[in-house]
């Protein structure tokens, strides 16, 4: 059977899985004894209706954008990383020593230091998983899996016992210095007439998240490295046979995969709390699974997809605070919405493919007349 275009891949068939998932989503709220109409525009007016609403909704997105690309660059070599939380609750860690023990003299000069701290320390937590991987054939789902734990276990340990000030009761470090202390959107965007974005934690951030979607589409379709990534991911016997070495891409590919798990901790540990706080990445890892998968691993997607999942979630607040919807209904939202992005992608895309194949196909050429 012939293929469908590229842009009804990438486009329509995530569409049609959304319209599904909305579809399913109403029926639920429905079974409940809720308005789903209402319901909508609630979620639109609570997510979209205002600056700050923008703002929360923005927040998240930034997050979702940096997991969603850390999963999608694994995806490409045919690594599933499932552990971007704990690489993201790594790197927080790595934003929080650079900020507090560097006396940095300008936020900019401290943004990148702890760009840089986020992205070793991601890095060197899924460096372990991709090593067992490479060299003791250890699956990699089970051990990052195994390693979202490990990582919170240590990071409790820190927080408790090592990096908590003295007298205080919280799990959590001292505050950041003013001086490291990133630009709010608020800060960059008001004017002496005009507040905007009024206590939304959207912060600079946003435009890091930009410029990765944008490397990362230079490192994986422009670059050497890239083409090898995505030659092992569709083949690993073919990738040999060229030359390319398992070994090099599964560790490569892991250690940029963690790095961007990691550089989401710039948005929620220094540009949101601005400290470094226990359970400061709220399921972002996993939600970046979701977003790869409906963004088709590519950063265009990604970042699209980023922007759904954090309106779901700034339209789900606001919806568990102004109806009795309970907040897990938005769980059951984006359960649905990853079902048929996901799981049921089969479903959507054969019946479309067999419509391409039955408009598009050319008519079979008939014989020339007997003269």
């Amino acid at each position: 059977m012939e293929k469908m275009p590229k842009w009804a891949d990438i486009f329509l068939i995530p569409v049609v899985s959304l319209v599904l998932a909305a579809i399913f989503s109403a029926i639920v709220i429905l079974a409940i004894g809720e308005d789903p109409w209402a319901a909508v525009k609630l979620m639109v007016k609570g997510a979209l209706g205002s600056t700050y609403a923008w703002g929360y909704t923005l927040y998240y997105a930034t997050n979702f954008v940096f997991t969603g690309l850390a999963v999608a660059v694994a995806f490409h070599a045919r690594m599933f990383n499932i552990g971007g939380e704990g690489q993201a609750m790594l790197g927080g860690l790595g934003v929080a020593l650079v900020c507090l023990y560097i006396p940095w003299p300008h936020w900019s000069l401290a943004l990148i230091g702890a760009s840089v701290g986020a992205a070793l320390f991601g890095a060197a937590w899924a460096a372990i998983p991709a090593f067992l991987q490479a060299k003791r054939g250890s699956h990699i789902v089970i051990t990052t899996i195994m390693f979202n734990f490990i990582a919170n276990a240590l990071l409790v340990y820190l927080l408790v016992n090592v990096l908590k000030p003295v007298g205080m009761m919280e799990p959590a470090t001292a505050k950041f210095p003013k001086l490291v202390q990133l630009p709010s959107f608020r800060d960059m965007f008001s004017t002496a007439d005009t507040i905007m974005f009024r206590g939304a934690p959207a912060n600079i951030t946003f435009f890091v998240a930009v410029a990765a979607c944008v490397v990362v589409w230079l490192l994986i379709w422009r670059t050497r490295l890239g083409y090898e990534l995505r030659a092992f991911g569709h083949s690993e016997s073919a990738a040999k046979y060229a030359g390319i070495k398992p070994t090099k891409i599964i560790m490569v590919s892991m250690l940029i995969s963690g790095a961007l798990a990691g550089m989401m901790a710039i948005n929620n540990v220094m540009g949101e709390a601005e400290r470094l706080v226990l359970n400061a990445v709220e399921g972002a890892g996993f939600i970046g699974i979701a977003v790869a998968l409906m963004g088709r691993s590519h950063p265009f997607g990604v970042f699209l997809a980023a922007l759904l999942f954090g309106f779901l979630y700034q339209g789900g607040a606001e919806l568990a605070l102004w109806t009795s919807i309970p907040r897990e209904m938005i769980v059951v939202i984006q359960a649905l919405v990853i079902l048929f992005t996901g799981a049921l992608d089969n479903m959507v895309r054969m019946p479309l493919e067999r419509i391409f194949f039955s408009l598009w196909r050319k008519p079979a050429a008939k014989p020339a007349a007997a003269e």
